[in-house]
């Protein structure tokens, strides 16, 4: 089943700490989500214990994220980064406000995948749950025997079906959920 997301059925959720808000693009309740956030200030982000965080820089630059371990540098735009959610994080903006893609799972329950996919590009996609996000111009996707033509901010929703899917233009954000 492939269904098609609309910003129009977006939903806004508040940070937990309370420093901006997130733009749920799908979810499944608390479970997991995929979410655009802009981060237009550093601080400290949400404690999410028992769950697995992945993270890509969509838009601006400069984007470090400092744990007690040492820092996880986002400074380059479309590189994944994977964290666990109980890590203490607190942002630092080194060139001014960025926007990024969220998946976030409960541990116990889902694991997760995040690939940027660029033209010419293509993964694997096994059972489960995909989400295949534009994040800014135009983009193509290939699944199947269907072509996708997904404008900025839009994306498609693929379940229960397996294949390639292929980008043929544009750059495509892909967050995989699989049950456990």
């Amino acid at each position: 089943m492939i269904t098609p997301l609309d910003p129009t059925c977006y939903v806004r959720t508040p940070w937990k700490n309370g420093g901006g808000t997130t733009v749920d693009i799908a979810f499944n309740g608390e479970v997991w989500r995929f979410s655009r956030t802009p981060i237009t200030a550093a601080g400290p982000f949400s404690d999410y214990t028992g769950f697995e965080r992945l993270q890509v820089l969509i838009a601006g630059s400069g984007l470090v994220l400092k744990t007690p371990d040492g820092e996880i540098d986002m400074r380059q735009p479309f590189r994944p980064a994977r964290f666990a959610g109980e890590t203490p994080i607190v942002s630092r903006l080194e060139a001014g406000p960025v926007e990024v893609i969220n998946l976030m799972g409960e541990r116990r329950r889902v694991q997760l995948d995040l690939a940027v996919l660029e033209a010419g590009g293509t993964r694997r996609l096994g059972p489960g749950l995909h989400i295949a996000y534009c994040p800014a111009g135009r983009a193509i996707l290939h699944f199947g025997d269907k072509q996708h033509a997904l404008q900025a901010d839009h994306g498609i929703r693929i379940e229960d079906v397996e294949g390639v899917a292929t980008c043929s233009a544009g750059r495509i954000v892909l967050g995989s959920v699989t049950c456990v």
